[in-house]
């Protein structure tokens, strides 16, 4: 039987790691929202376009921000050794590499535009998309840069940075937004390339705002004194690659089989995609707890192996993991109660509610399997181990949740809610091997000693 007092202690300071994580990513979210309001303003074919190339960036983003998760654990394992060249040599060594990331999804980006004509789509839709996408993909330069300082921060266990610069650049784009979508005193009307230029700006002011907030702090001057060139070393980017390769394919194959479940149920219906993306966006905004609480698992983690204290580490990780777990049983309940109202916020269509309220029933359960899963993601993050979770994510997601999916949805007809049925069945399937994976480490860890 847990004993609860051993793990409690914990919470408030979880918490405090916790919470700017949660509002920065919520932050990205709401970049999209604020695009997607304003330019729904503009029509119907404008508000596709966006839909259509933020498809593209979004795959990218995802595969930016898996990577520079690799630097968070190794800065708290060597903020935890107290070890500042160590932290300065690895920070400088990702600076690099995420600057050459964003460089490249940017190329890649301009480069894969043209494969919207043969997707298709609505000649005049792509026509309005092409331009948008291709400034929004320069964003990814500025994007990537950013993601080294803050997961810089992060490891330093210090996340509120980041959160206030998303906060910052979210003002920024809704302003922006205003005036050069729809023109206002000296600025023209520059419809969805106003929403794309706002979206650059505000990044480029993300980015100059977390270097400027950063440098001017005596704690971080001097991971900030720049390194000989000639001391720039292969094995130091090996070390980061390995870690954050792996971290970046973990993010695309959960992002990708839920991108195949929107394209699955739009395949059975104007009701079925409404109901599932009703479902889909109250979850994700749930999912933004267990997060922020998996990056807290990530710092304490890197930060007790840099101390070698096993059984902290251990504690610590547990302490976490009853966090989100409780926090998830509570969002269950206000699924499966409220399942009949929560869709109401969306739509007024009686077959749409119906359907998004059977949903909710399976998002209840999906609450409790998401959420662990992340934070147990997150503490393996913190021990370095990313080849075998990888592995594992891959054969949840791909092996056993999308099959089911496409099984209980397409093949017998449950619709939506044979959707819902795979992704859950894969997202548990996730959690238990990896709680076995963290186990099975930790335990040997501790034997060691």
């Amino acid at each position: 039987m847990i004993k609860l007092h051993k793990y409690k202690s914990e919470f408030r300071y979880n918490f405090q790691l916790a919470i700017p994580v949660m509002i920065g990513h919520l932050g990205h979210v709401l970049v999209g929202l604020a695009d997607n309001i304003m330019v729904g303003r503009l029509g119907a074919e404008q508000l596709a376009a966006v839909s259509l190339g933020n498809s593209f960036v979004f795959i990218a983003f995802s595969l930016g921000i898996g990577f520079s998760f690799a630097i968070t654990p190794l800065i708290a394992e060597a903020d935890g050794e107290q070890n500042v060249d160590k932290g300065r040599r690895l920070f400088q060594h990702s600076l690099i590499l995420c600057t050459i990331l964003g460089l490249s999804m940017f190329l890649l980006l301009l480069v894969a535009s043209p494969i919207m004509r043969y997707m298709n789509q609505p000649p005049e839709v792509v026509d309005l998309a092409m331009p948008y996408l291709r400034i929004v993909a320069f964003s990814m330069i500025p994007l990537m840069i950013f993601q080294a300082y803050k997961q810089f921060a992060d490891g330093m266990a210090t996340t509120k940075y980041g959160m206030n610069a998303t906060l910052i650049a979210n003002g920024v784009n809704v302003v922006l937004n205003f005036v050069l979508i729809y023109g206002f005193w000296i600025f023209p009307r520059l419809e969805l390339v106003g929403a794309a230029y706002g979206t650059l700006i505000s990044r480029f002011v993300m980015m100059f705002f977390m270097i400027w907030i950063l440098s001017s702090r005596e704690r971080f001057k001097p991971f900030f004194k720049w390194i000989p060139w000639a001391d720039v070393k292969k094995k130091i980017f090996t070390k980061i690659i390995n870690l954050g390769f792996p971290t970046s394919m973990q993010m695309l194959f959960e992002v990708g089989v839920f991108t195949a479940a929107i394209w699955l149920a739009g395949s059975m219906g104007v009701v079925d995609q409404a109901a599932n993306q009703i479902a889909l966006n109250l979850s994700s905004m749930t999912f933004m707890i267990a997060v922020g609480l998996g990056v807290a698992a990530t710092i304490r983690v890197g930060n007790q192996k840099g101390l070698q204290n096993s059984e902290e580490l251990r504690r610590v990780s547990i302490s976490i993991f009853l966090q989100v777990f409780m926090i998830e049983c509570v969002f269950a309940l206000i699924f499966i109660l409220l399942k009949d109202f929560l869709p109401l916020a969306y739509i007024d269509n009686d077959s749409v509610v119906t359907t998004a309220a059977s949903l909710l029933l399976i998002a209840g359960l999906f609450q409790l399997s998401d959420g662990f899963q992340v934070v147990v993601l997150g503490a393996l993050r913190g021990l370095q181990d990313v080849r075998i979770p990888t592995y594992i994510t891959f054969f949840a997601y791909w092996v056993i949740g999308f099959p089911v999916s496409f099984l209980l949805g397409k093949t017998l007809g449950f619709g939506s809610q044979g959707i819902w049925i795979g992704l859950l069945a894969g997202l548990t399937v996730s959690a238990i091997l990896l709680y076995m994976r963290f186990n099975y480490l930790t335990k040997k860890l501790i034997e060691k000693k």
